[in-house]
């Protein structure tokens, strides 16, 4: 038995043999006692465990309940185990609780009330950090720029592209490259789809989609002229916008273009997405912010944002898309409330020109603008403020590379990506990333059957493009009871079919109730009220008759007599005295006449 034991764990022994000159087996020497060596049972060892209710478990919490008083050992033990769970439970809350209730965990704090976090460079984080994420500061030295760069949703992969062609995406962690292009041709954003197998790259006339090898696989001839990309992943979508004034939907699971709208307001640079609720913000030249959905041929929200050209607008993910923040040429920048518009709630003055803004997942906000990058936390940035005077500082990192094109934070890790003008740089912010993060949304530490399996219920799970609203809540709620009913005369559960007009036009909600006039209100209106209803009712009759086409038709045929027109008119005419006679008739009313010399016959 033990050598089928041992045959069959295909384990050997570390040590060979020892035999005595007699033959025996050698002993150990442990110093307390002799052991005799059993590779047997050591092999068996290594894949054997006690059982739970041998193993040495720790002692039950102070707060556990103790049921000494039953005398059933069973029960006494079971409810004990019980209790002893439950008051474990209740600890590791607590303790959740506490870590989740400090929403400023993470970030840098100082010692004195003199000292500011924004006076601390990125040399003293870097050596205060741990190693891993002391590899988050980086340069990148690169010549194609200026360059804009884009994260993948698990924040492990990273793509560049510089507006004189040079496109690259690797992983960042581990400087492992998985494609490099150099196009020869303008650039000017790109992005990933639903993972890093594939991205999109806006070039100078139109969009192209490339693999993770960089092969070119479509080629996008509608989206024409492109300077902005953003891709919705529960919905699969790739929207651009172009010089052209196009903001384009594309399905990318099945390759069809869901809708356009056409803006109106010109060639548009500046386009940024809600993480909550799906909704494209759009920034214009003439200073307005659009927020637009696939399914309104109009924008959702149209605001006055800046009084020059809007150059950068970031939706907060931090807080369910309830803030944003815009910066514009005129050198401002502004946090607005999504709920209500009811103006800025915080605005300051910037130096430089031209602006970036960034939110990060904790909601950080980074505004790159002249030759360094500041970075605001919460939640100064999100209180009311009246005046123009910029909120207190929490970093800041000078970057000499001028234009600062694009600010990126990486999903849960705390490391903000400038892109400039000689590559890109990124620097350490304590506390701007989530630390916990869900493996079966984003998952930095995913493999290869684990993404696949990923893909493949990311697009059973796509959700319909109709469901793309302001207000994402409305989904799943109740509606509302209506007030209308289909009542008539106290006669109850009458069919649509059979209702009168007016109330088949009231269920619709196409009824037009301002005009409406009780029989108590129309009694007592008096004649000044009827008269003014009559030429009301006037207007009304001849709306759309003084139209071109109107007036040349009755030009036409003023001098026209047609006998059958002619005919029509006198016996309508005829019948309107005939109903008017007999109603006379009905209430008692005899018509003023003038006397005649046949009236002696009349009996």
């Amino acid at each position: 038995m033990d050598a089928l034991f041992a045959k069959a764990d295909a384990i050997r022994p570390h040590k060979r043999r020892k035999f005595n000159d007699d033959g025996s087996h050698a002993k150990e020497y442990t110093g307390k006692k002799e052991v005799e060596l059993d590779s047997t049972a050591k092999s068996v060892l290594r894949h054997t465990s006690l059982p739970k209710s041998l193993r040495p478990g720790s002692p039950p919490p102070n707060e556990a309940k103790k049921y000494s008083h039953i005398s059933d050992k069973k029960l006494r033990a079971e409810l004990s185990r019980q209790s002893a769970h439950s008051a474990r439970s209740k600890v590791l809350l607590q303790d959740a609780s506490f870590l989740l209730e400090h929403e400023e965990s993470g970030t840098m704090e100082v010692e004195g009330e003199l000292e500011r976090t924004w006076r601390v460079g990125q040399d003293e984080i870097v050596e205060s950090a741990g190693q891993e994420a002391a590899k988050g500061r980086r340069e990148w030295k690169l010549d194609g720029g200026p360059y804009r760069s884009r994260y993948t949703r698990n924040g492990r992969h990273l793509a560049i592209v510089g507006l004189k062609g040079h496109v690259a995406t690797f992983d960042w962690q581990t400087g492992t490259l998985h494609s490099e292009l150099q196009l020869r041709e303008t650039c000017r954003d790109i992005t990933f789809l639903h993972d890093q197998s594939h991205f999109a790259v806006a070039q100078s006339k139109y969009v192209f989609i490339y693999d993770r090898d960089g092969v070119e696989l479509h080629r996008l001839k509608s989206h024409i002229e492109p300077t902005r990309l953003e891709f919705l992943p529960y919905h699969w979508l790739l929207v651009s916008v172009g010089r052209t004034g196009y903001l384009k939907y594309q399905d990318t699971s099945t390759g069809q273009i869901l809708t356009e709208h056409r803006t109106r307001l010109g060639a548009c640079t500046t386009m940024t997405q809600n993480l909550h609720n799906a909704v494209i913000h759009l920034g214009h030249q003439n200073g307005t912010v659009t927020l637009w959905t696939p399914n309104l041929p109009h924008p959702a929200v149209r605001l006055l944002a800046h009084l020059g050209p809007v150059v950068s607008v970031s939706v907060d993910p931090s807080t369910g898309g309830r803030y944003m923040a815009t910066a514009g040429h005129d050198s401002t920048v502004k946090v607005w409330d999504c709920r209500n518009w009811k103006g800025a709630v915080r605005q300051w003055t910037t130096r430089g020109g031209s602006t970036e803004l960034e939110w990060g997942q904790k909601g950080v906000l980074a505004v790159a603008s002249g030759g360094s990058v500041n970075v605001y936390n919460k939640p100064t940035i999100q209180q009311f403020f009246a005046g123009t005077t910029s909120p207190p500082l929490y970093m800041t990192h000078p970057i000499p590379h001028r234009p600062l094109t694009s600010v990126r934070f990486c999903p849960f890790q705390d490391v903000l990506t400038i892109g400039h003008s000689n590559g890109l740089s990124s620097i350490l912010v304590p506390g701007s990333g989530e630390p916990n993060f869900d493996s079966s949304e984003a998952d930095p530490f995913e493999n290869k059957r684990v993404r696949r399996e990923r893909e493949v219920k990311g697009l059973l799970d796509k959700v319909q493009p109709d469901m793309i609203t302001l207000d994402p809540e409305f989904v799943g709620s109740m509606a509302p009871p209506t007030k209308l009913t289909t009542d008539v005369n106290s006669k109850p559960n009458i069919p649509f079919a059979r209702l009168p007009r007016q109330h088949r036009l009231k269920l619709q909600g196409r009824a037009d109730e301002t005009e409406e006039v009780s029989e108590e209100e129309g009694g007592g209106e008096g004649e000044e009220g009827k008269a003014a209803r009559k030429e009301e009712e006037e207007k009304k009759r001849m709306r759309g008759k003084n139209k071109a086409m109107k007036r040349y038709l009755r030009k036409q045929r003023k001098n026209v007599i047609d006998p059958k027109a002619v005919a029509l008119r006198e016996k309508l005419q005829k019948e309107g005295e005939q109903r008017k006679k007999a109603r006379d008739a009905a209430k008692g009313i005899q018509e003023d006449r003038l006397p005649s010399a046949l009236d002696r016959f009349r009996t």
